[in-house]
C-alpha cells in the first residue's frame, strides 16, 4: 500500500493511521519547516506583544498540515512562549482587567468544549474576521488619538472575553475579541502586551489537557513542537524587545493594521471554506 502524497499527516493513502512505530518520530519533511519556521517567528513576535502576528501563523502551517495537526503542534509552542511573555511582563499586568476578563474567558472555553462538534471553524473565522474589520474601521473613523481612554468594565469584559475564549478554543482566533475590549483603554504597550499574554496563557494551559483528552497531542506532534521550541523562545524575546522600545503612538497603529490584516485573512479563509462546501 502506498503512502498518501502528503507525507506530513502520518496517514496511509486510505486515511488509516500509520504504524505505531511512527508515533515517536518527529516530522522530518523539509517542506514542513519552510512553513513552520516563519510561522513560529510570527507566533513569537505576536506573543512578545505584537498581537495579530500570531494569528497569521496557523494559516501558514495549514499550507503543509491538516488544521487539527497544525493546532496540535502549535499549542505546546504557544505555551512555552506564554511563559516568556509572563516573565517579561510580570510587572506590567493590569490586575483589574485580568480579574474582569477571566470569568468571560472560562465561560467561552466551556461553551467551546461543549459545542465544538456543532460549530465549524470556518463559521467562527468568518464572524471573527467581520468583527476585526468592523472594529478597525470604527476606530479609524472615530480618530482614536482624540478619543479619551475607556475604563475597565466587567460586563464588557465578560462579553468580549467569552467570545474570545470560545473562538480561541474553536479556531485559534481569540485575540481579536479581547482586543476589542482592551484597545480602547489605550494602555501602555507593555501593559497591553502583558495583559493579553497572561489571559491567553491561561487559555492555552486550560486547552492543553482538553486537547490531550481528545487525543489531539500524539508523540509525533509533541516531538515536532519540541524541535521548534528554541526558535519560538528567541522570537518571543525579540517581540518583547521591540515592544519595550515603542511608544503607544506607534504601537497601536501597528496593532490596528495587524488586526485588519488578520480580519481580512479570516474572512477569506472562512468564506472560502464555506463556499467550497456548497
Amino acid at each position: 500500500m502506498e503512502r498518501s502524497k502528503c507525507g506530513l499527516t502520518g496517514l496511509w493513502a486510505d486515511g488509516r493511521a500509520a504504524p505505531q512505530q511512527m508515533a515517536w518520530r518527529m516530522i522530518t519533511d523539509w517542506h514542513f519547516y519552510l512553513a513552520a519556521i516563519p510561522a513560529v517567528i510570527l507566533q513569537g513576535l505576536g506573543k512578545g506583544g505584537f498581537q495579530g502576528m500570531g494569528a497569521l501563523s496557523l494559516p501558514i502551517l495549514c499550507l503543509v498540515l491538516p488544521p487539527v495537526q497544525a493546532i496540535a503542534i502549535q499549542l505546546p509552542i504557544l505555551m512555552a512562549q506564554d511563559l516568556v511573555n509572563i516573565w517579561a511582563y510580570r510587572k506590567n499586568l493590569h490586575q483589574r482587567n485580568l480579574i474582569y476578563c477571566l470569568p468571560g474567558i472560562f465561560i467561552g472555553i466551556a461553551i467551546g468544549s461543549v459545542v465544538a462538534l456543532k460549530v465549524t471553524p470556518p463559521m467562527v473565522q468568518l464572524c471573527v474576521g467581520l468583527i476585526a474589520c468592523a472594529f478597525v474601521l470604527i476606530s479609524i473613523t472615530r480618530k482614536g488619538a482624540d478619543t479619551p481612554p475607556t475604563l475597565p468594565n466587567l460586563p464588557k469584559a465578560t462579553l468580549w472575553c467569552s467570545i474570545g475564549g470560545f473562538t480561541s478554543f474553536i479556531a485559534n482566533a481569540g485575540g481579536v475579541p479581547v482586543q476589542v475590549y482592551l484597545m480602547p483603554q489605550k494602555l501602555a504597550p507593555p501593559v497591553f502586551a502583558g495583559t493579553m499574554g497572561a489571559l491567553f496563557a491561561i487559555v492555552n494551559y486550560v486547552k492543553f489537557p482538553i486537547f490531550y483528552a481528545l487525543d489531539q497531542l500524539p508523540a509525533r506532534n509533541l516531538l515536532t513542537s519540541a524541535v521548534l521550541l528554541p526558535l519560538a523562545i528567541v522570537s518571543a524575546l525579540a517581540g518583547v524587545w521591540l515592544v519595550r522600545r515603542m511608544s503607544g503612538a506607534r504601537f497601536y497603529p501597528i496593532i490596528r493594521g495587524l488586526t485588519l490584516c488578520v480580519g481580512l485573512k479570516l474572512i477569506w479563509d472562512g468564506a472560502g471554506a464555506l463556499l467550497a462546501r456548497e
